[in-house]
């Protein structure tokens, strides 16, 4: 089982906590939610609980609860901008089915 960050990723998280000035990494999870069924959530990690998967690419850690890393597994993460949009694109093997909207996702 294995999560993996793009350097475009890496780089964003890094930046974000070093304005952050704390956090040991980027936490990943799934929730009940939206339209298909699932939806990403991402924060940031603080601590990591005795049960969590710890992912590590280079310096940046990706922490994931036992629960999602079923629905996460081969999951890569990304960054980018098309025009006046940027954020995370989230590249999982798993997806059977998407909403349109691209928030929410099933397996």
């Amino acid at each position: 089982m294995a999560i993996s960050l793009t350097e475009a990723a890496a780089e964003h998280v890094r930046q974000f906590l070093a304005k952050r000035g704390k956090g040991i990494g980027l936490r990943l999870g799934v929730r009940t939610s939206g339209c298909s069924g699932m939806a990403y959530v991402l924060e940031f990690a603080d601590e990591i609980k005795p049960d969590d998967r710890v992912f590590e690419q280079g310096d940046i850690k990706v922490v994931v609860d036992p629960k999602s890393l079923i629905y996460l597994d081969g999951t890569e993460l990304d960054y980018g901008k098309e025009g006046l949009n940027e954020g995370f694109r989230f590249n999982n093997p798993n997806v059977a089915n998407q909403c349109g909207c691209g928030e929410s996702f099933s397996v």
